[in-house]
């Protein structure tokens, strides 16, 4: 069962050591199975597509497959409440649900290797879908599993190990299944990323089921339904399917807003403003610095692959923070740094294309933003109850990206109203709400522990 967070520090040499505990080393395995897909059925999907002649109207009707992941809050239920026959009995609810949609994405996978786009498009579309299905299932089941497995003032180290491998799958799903359709074709290609889907698979065999027990308001909430619908006319499957669905889907939400009140409101606010700043300001990223005048070399050494080594510092920085100081300072001190990197990119601007002022420029943005994301993930966490956890999680996350996405559509409009150093003000001064919240909850916290 995860226990609550310590209201004092810890060590810097247990705060070190978590990162050597076996769940938060599988956890990296887990990430890579998380991120593998993703480009699979979206960038490199489309560069595959676009390599055998399909027009680019069917390729931007195809993008529409990776929508599985916005919208895996509609299927979230099932992933806490309905069992698998055979694979929850041999391996428990959370991996039967990781073992299931494992072997669901490699079979896509393989299966889209073998069917060529331009003789039957309709095929690999629904593979694709599929595939994208499964990997936002997964997502589902995995990140219900890290909050479930670990205490609360691990969830830091969990968050970082589990970017840490989304990142990396991602640079072989991209950068890697690029160079087997260069070297061989893409059915080699997308066979290899079905092969690399045995390290989540082999890692969900070797990992232990979490170990948890209900919560006694969780509990208590639910019998108030089994009271009511008692009550009721309802009998027999009308009755169990009604107090499936008030389970399942109501009470989670219910048992958030009655165990926050008032409080629900501003946290799901921070959720939403939290990383509003970057995911504004990453939409003009790349086209700034190409108008800047770097060139796309420098870019991808610099920006690319520089700043994920960057980033994967700073995930790791964040769970180390967050097990040294707990989650309330770490996340008051990303919330901070989030609009004061945002000021870097209006120095850049003003600087012009030097080398050494985007090296600085990537360093402030990917470390800060590595941070960010690890604390955020370990926030979010620890927002979940026991019961409920893959759907509230798939809430949150939901709603993490969401307002972030909407505004990054305006962004290019306000460049061209304002230029790109009066967009990236804008985008620090959407970050100042976050800060504000951000300390309330941090106050919130101690208060509460005191």
């Amino acid at each position: 069962m995860r226990q609550p967070e310590t209201a004092g520090g810890r060590g810097w040499r247990a705060a070190l050591a978590v990162y050597a505990h076996p769940r938060v080393i599988g956890m990296a395995l887990l990430g890579f199975s998380a991120g593998l897909p993703l480009l699979l059925v979206g960038g490199t999907f489309s560069a595959w597509l676009s390599d055998l002649g399909v027009s680019r109207t069917d390729i931007g009707f195809l993008s529409w497959v990776g929508l599985a992941h916005s919208l895996k809050i509609f299927w979230a239920p099932l992933i806490d409440r309905l069992p698998i026959p055979f694979f929850t009995r041999l391996l428990g609810k959370r991996r039967g649900w990781m073992l299931l949609t494992q072997l669901g994405i490699a079979g896509a996978l393989l299966g889209m290797s073998l069917v060529d786009p331009s003789n039957a498009l309709a095929l690999v579309a629904a593979l694709a879908v599929l595939t994208a299905f499964a990997s936002a299932t997964q997502d589902i089941a995995i990140d219900a599993y890290r909050i479930e497995a670990v205490p609360e003032t691990m969830q830091g180290a969990m968050a970082s190990t589990y970017v840490f491998g989304y990142r990396v799958a991602l640079l072989a799903a991209g950068a890697g299944a690029l160079h087997l359709a260069e070297i061989g074709d893409w059915s080699l290609a997308y066979g290899g990323m079905a092969a690399l889907m045995l390290i989540g698979i082999g890692c969900t065999l070797i990992v232990r089921e979490p170990e948890v027990a209900r919560d006694a308001n969780s509990e208590a909430l639910e019998q108030r339904v089994v009271d009511f619908l008692d009550r009721t006319h309802h009998t027999g499957w009308q009755r169990d399917l009604r107090a499936w669905f008030i389970g399942a889907v109501v009470c989670p939400f219910a048992e958030f807003f009655t165990r926050y009140r008032w409080h629900a409101a501003a946290i799901l606010v921070l959720i939403g403003t939290f990383r509003i700043s970057d995911i504004f300001m990453g939409v003009m990223a790349n086209p700034f610095y190409l108008d800047l005048g770097f060139s796309k070399g420098e870019i991808a050494n610099i920006a690319a692959a520089f700043g994920l080594a960057m980033t994967l510092s700073g995930a790791a920085m964040g769970g180390l923070l967050v097990a040294r100081f707990g989650i309330p300072r770490v996340l008051l001190g990303a919330a901070v740094m989030a609009p004061v990197t945002n000021l870097v990119f209006v120095w850049l601007a003003g600087l012009g294309p030097e080398r050494y002022g985007l090296i600085a420029t990537i360093v402030a943005d990917n470390l800060t933003g590595g941070v960010a994301i690890a604390v955020f993930i370990a926030f979010l966490s620890s927002l979940t109850r026991v019961g409920y956890t893959a759907t509230q999680y798939a809430l949150f996350s939901s709603l993490m990206t969401l307002p972030g996405q909407v505004a990054g559509g305006f962004s290019g409009a306000l460049v061209d109203s304002i230029g790109y150093a009066g967009m990236f003000l804008c985008s620090a001064g959407l970050g100042l709400p976050a800060v504000a919240l951000a300390a309330w909850y941090w106050r919130r916290e101690r208060q509460s522990t005191a």
